[in-house]
């Protein structure tokens, strides 16, 4: 299994970016996914989750109302836009997928990760 983030990278604050994550290996459309950020010297940290059908979503509430997360489970890629970023948001992002359906914001509840994607955002 294997998943590929991609998407980050520089932008100032009110500015936007989306993520793209794609995977390959296993039936995509059975698990929740998530996305998750890790600043350095700290834990990883949930930021929204969706559950196989896309009819459930779950948003931390630091970026609730700013973040959207979505699949395509016809390309096997889960997205998170990200609208009006703060510099706290500066962070490096991981998706994961779920050994479940239901969305889930644990991080023991995802077994499969991806390598990260870098988003930085300038004041």
């Amino acid at each position: 299994v294997q998943l590929q983030a991609s998407g980050g990278g520089l932008v100032q604050a009110g500015g936007s970016l989306t993520l793209s994550c794609v995977v390959s290996g296993r039936d995509f459309s059975s698990y929740a996914m998530g996305w998750f950020r890790q600043t350095p010297g700290k834990e990883r940290e949930f930021v929204a989750a969706i559950n196989r059908s896309a009819f459930r979503k779950y948003y931390a509430d630091s970026v609730q109302g700013r973040f959207t997360i979505s699949r395509d489970n016809a390309k096997n890629t889960v997205y998170l836009q990200m609208n009006s970023l703060k510099p706290e948001d500066t962070a490096v992002y991981f998706c994961a997928s779920s050994l479940v359906g239901g969305a889930t914001m644990s991080t023991r509840e995802y077994y499969y990760w991806g390598q990260g994607t870098q988003v930085t955002v300038s004041s």
